[in-house]
């Protein structure tokens, strides 16, 4: 069953009929794929526009590197990288997610014009997201991590990571319902990377089902991730094709929504893996 459309600013929606492209816009200096080269806000004004133009429905805007091992950066610094862009993006039109866990952040960036939230702490870093969320009534994604991306990869352990996953993000869609959040304005993530070893990340793929039949959209972000570095032997710039087939393999096992970096060159990879799975193909050029 499709999830529930998420409600946008100005009277839109963005509808999960047919898998959505979410495009990254790091404005940051230390992202472990593509650190520094829009950080500059017109740069990466011109870089969210160009992923768009690519086939991106959502634009997610980020400035704080979630890289494992990163230092957390301060709300001021935040807020000075990402406004700039989330203005410049939203005053064209454009669907833009604001990719954070603090509640000053969103909250300002709401306010700027970003439509959705981004939170890879599921809302639990920083408990006034809830209170933005209710306030606002903005749509976000709740992403299952175990800690910080400073300490995150440290002793990772599961005995049966999808059920732990899932049920962990189950607790937080009820624990944000039991706040005020409307259920239709809540995502899943299962956290590719987040606190997971190399299989725990394809159990996730292979299992996704599992997180599909909670009954809202789902979104997965394997874009060059460092599990697919680890099967393929690749560098970070040189895992297109493996995520490619991370991303097909995903959409076919009912992702709604896809992060990645690489917006154009896996277009058709959409495309082809969303006709597999829905059995009725949308329309080409």
């Amino acid at each position: 069953m499709t999830p529930a459309p998420f409600a946008l600013r100005g009277g839109r929606y963005l509808g999960f009929e047919r898998a959505v492209v979410m495009g990254v816009v790091n404005v940051t200096p230390d992202s472990f794929s593509d650190g520094g080269l829009w950080f500059e806000s017109e740069a990466a004004i011109a870089h969210g526009i160009a992923l768009s133009e690519a086939g991106a429905g959502i634009l997610d805007v980020g400035g704080e590197s979630t890289r494992p091992g990163a230092d957390p950066v301060p709300d001021e610094v935040q807020l000075a990288r990402v406004l700039p862009v989330v203005r410049g993006l939203a005053a064209r039109g454009l669907v833009v997610s604001i990719d954070t866990t603090s509640a000053r952040v969103a909250r300002e960036a709401l306010a700027a014009g970003a439509d959705i939230v981004n939170d890879i702490s599921a809302f639990r870093f920083d408990p006034g997201m809830l209170d933005v969320l209710v306030a606002t009534g903005a749509p976000a994604f709740a992403m299952h991590t175990r800690a910080a991306p400073k300490v995150m990869q440290r002793d990772v352990h599961y005995d049966d990571v999808v059920a732990e996953v899932v049920d962990h993000l189950a607790e937080r869609v009820a624990a944000a319902v039991a706040h005020g959040v409307k259920p239709s304005q809540l995502g899943v993530d299962p956290g590719l990377g987040f606190g997971k070893r190399v299989d725990d990340n394809l159990a996730l793929v292979r299992g996704l089902d599992a997180l599909v039949a909670l009954g809202h959209p789902v979104l997965v972000g394997p874009s060059r991730k460092a599990f697919i570095g680890h099967l393929t032997g690749r560098a970070v710039s040189d895992r297109l094709m493996g995520t490619a087939a991370a991303v097909a393999a995903s959409i076919v096992a009912g992702a709604h929504v896809v992060r990645v970096h690489d917006v154009a060159a896996l277009a058709d990879v959409v495309a082809v893996a969303d006709a597999i799975r829905r059995g009725a193909p949308r329309a080409g050029p």
